[in-house]
């Protein structure tokens, strides 16, 4: 198999407050030298030990001796944390910026779907930037006629294609760029978070037509944050963290490796000084974690218990202290509430309806795995005292993300809808042994 995507050491840094100036023509640059020749010798200097020493306070590098190889057919993900370099490699591969050393190979026709409405006109039509698109794409007017239809279909825009595209959402430009990406037969696809604008039929819609592309042959570089979608879609991934390859290989482990790394960022919040904490004068909080295999983290693997720790001081002799956690999801809807009363507890908090004496306590609810769907949540905490009177609330104390590792959507390859995703009984049994006794059983 031929490779699409040849990466080897690429590193891409920059220089905070350094723009570079460039003149379109060699007379302009003799001029502007001419012009200012110590102030361009100074800039030269500047630059020189810029080259030479990499590790100064400004200098930024976005990829660091990147290497990895992509094959006709393949699809491969890209993930990591907002910064880690994703967009950069991209946008390198797609020739808009230049790289600081290293180099890349592609071959074959290139199309890249990189910002939403990159390459559109906003004063022409759908139409006439389809063509466009086309054109700059490298096809032939016939091609795109062949194909028109299929991608104006696809993209669910046909009462809009002769609208200027000014008048577009963003949803309605990324189906339309997308669409045209996709159709026009490229060797090598890339795709950025884009797809994250449009609604989740055609999010679907997209991975579909992904996955047709690569089954075609061509090469497909998947940049997301849907884990889920990613695994999914892409059987190998490149996890990068800050600018460097941290891991390759079968796409579900990578994910599982980025989770780890992700565990030991903050996923708390912790109130050092007791009168700067939430609360009144008679209890304050200490701490909100979000815990997982034993870690605190803000992002967890949908199969794992989530425990949500709230440490909190009890300030006053003998006060009756309940505690309360609220659940939303990034739309702020309410997913759940629960409280360490008995009767909505599935074991029994000792410290339920007894007078707490004056000092430290930590509090755990445990949120069962295989629970929550894939997503964002907010955790809300309210303590109570004699179940009435709010002594302490705090709206999204912590907030952390259940991600979806790809387990169970290799057997279904849909969206799972709802706020929650739990793992039910069912059982399916083997009534009627042959069609005839079916038949006979219809008839009579």
């Amino acid at each position: 198999m031929e490779t699409a995507i040849k990466v080897e050491t690429l590193s891409k840094r920059y220089r905070i407050g350094i723009k570079e100036q460039r003149s379109d023509t060699l007379a302009g640059a003799v001029g502007t030298w001419l012009k200012s020749p110590i102030a361009n010798l100074k800039k030269l200097r500047g630059l020189s030990r810029f080259q030479e020493d990499s590790d100064t306070p400004d200098v930024i590098w976005a990829l660091k001796n990147v290497s990895f190889e992509v094959k006709q057919g393949e699809v491969v993900g890209i993930i990591g944390r907002n910064g880690a370099g994703k967009s950069t490699l991209l946008r390198i591969l797609a020739r808009i910026t230049e790289p600081t050393g290293g180099r890349v190979e592609v071959t074959g026709r290139l199309a890249s779907l990189l910002e939403v409405g990159t390459g559109f006109h906003p004063e022409l039509t759908g139409r006439e930037n389809a063509y466009l698109n086309g054109t700059i794409l490298g096809m032939r007017k016939v091609e795109i006629d062949r194909k028109f239809d299929e991608i104006v279909e696809f993209s669910g825009v046909e009462k809009f294609i002769d609208t200027p595209v000014k008048h577009y959402s963003s949803g309605m430009r990324v189906r339309l760029a997308f669409s045209v990406a996709a159709h026009l037969e490229p060797e090598v696809l890339l795709v950025d978070e884009v797809l994250a604008v449009g609604d989740a039929a055609f999010q679907e819609k997209c991975l579909g037509k992904m996955g047709e592309v690569a089954r075609d042959g061509r090469a497909i570089l998947f940049v997301s944050h849907n884990l889920g979608a990613l695994v999914n879609l892409c059987p190998t991934a490149v996890l990068l963290i800050d600018g460097e390859k941290r891991a390759s290989g079968p796409s579900d482990e990578v994910v599982n490796q980025y989770l780890e790394v992700d565990r030991a960022n903050c996923g708390e919040i912790i109130w050092r000084e007791v009168e700067d904490a939430p609360g009144s004068d008679t209890v304050r909080l200490h701490s909100v974690k979000i815990v997982s295999r034993g870690r605190t983290s803000p992002a967890v693997s949908i199969k794992d218990d989530i425990q949500v720790q709230i440490e909190f001081w009890n300030l006053k002799e003998g006060a009756n202290l309940s505690i309360s956690i609220q659940l939303k999801n990034r739309m702020g809807i309410s997913v759940l509430s629960s409280i360490n009363a008995h009767s909505a507890n599935l074991i029994e908090d000792r410290w339920f309806g007894k007078a707490h004496p004056v000092g430290l306590f930590r509090t755990v609810c445990v949120i069962p795995g295989n629970f929550l769907n894939e997503g964002g949540y907010s955790v809300k905490v309210v303590i109570l005292t004699d179940l009435k009177y709010q002594e302490v609330s705090t709206e999204e104390a912590v907030r952390f993300t259940v991600h979806d590792t790809g387990a169970m959507r290799r057997e279904y390859n849909g969206r799972w809808v709802g706020v929650v995703r739990p793992r039910l009984s069912w059982n399916t049994q083997y009534l009627i042994e042959d069609a005839t006794a079916l038949g006979h059983q219809a008839s009579g």
